[in-house]
């Protein structure tokens, strides 16, 4: 392949509004349907310190967002539980794990930074409602993080309810299909009032 199509690959990279990207998704912005050739490619620039190899099959612009990361590590996957809720201010307690919903039970360490996943049901996981996306990241709203954990965890404990729309939360409450769910968030509500 040709000098300039190597530059017109690290171009398009580089002129995404994604910063973080797996093999296939490279392979689909520059029509490329040679994979290997794609991968020798891609980790020639990884020696250059033009892009970043954080996982096998994923790439980085240098700057990347662990938070984008997170959501492309396992997909599908959002953002969600203690994270959110610590951000939130719904729970106090320091954790600086990136914490997320998604297909699979793990725990991952990329350069001094933890991403966890707990499994939810597929239902549950495809629903986007509650989840936004901002600059490339799927991220829980604190009401369907306070849900997702509750679900996850019955008996876990929350600092500050005050912030969390009980409107929103009981909308978003059938999608868990849930009557034990449903008894605890109410007790829960009823008892913060």
């Amino acid at each position: 392949m040709s000098s300039s199509r190597n530059k017109n690959i690290l171009l398009s990279i580089y002129s995404d509004t994604r910063n973080v990207f797996t093999l296939a998704d490279i392979a689909m912005l520059v029509d490329e349907t040679t994979f290997n050739s794609l991968n020798n490619k891609l980790n020639y620039y990884v020696r250059k310190g033009q892009l970043f190899r954080p996982r096998k099959g994923i790439y980085t612009k240098p700057n990347y967002s662990p938070e984008e990361l997170s959501c492309v590590l396992y997909t599908p996957s959002y953002l969600s539980l203690e994270y959110v809720l610590q951000k939130a201010g719904v729970i106090f307690q320091y954790d600086n794990r990136l914490t997320s919903v998604g297909y699979l039970n793990r725990t991952v360490e990329i350069e001094n930074c933890t991403y966890s996943y707990r499994k939810v049901k597929s239902e549950i996981l495809i629903d986007t409602q509650g989840i936004t996306q901002t600059k490339n990241i799927n991220i829980a709203t604190p009401e369907r993080a306070f849900l997702d954990l509750l679900y996850l965890d019955k008996e876990y404990y929350f600092d500050n309810l005050n912030i969390l729309d009980k409107k929103i939360i009981l909308n978003l409450l059938p999608l868990y299909r849930s009557k034990a769910l449903a008894v605890r968030v109410k007790k829960i509500l009823q008892n913060n009032d």
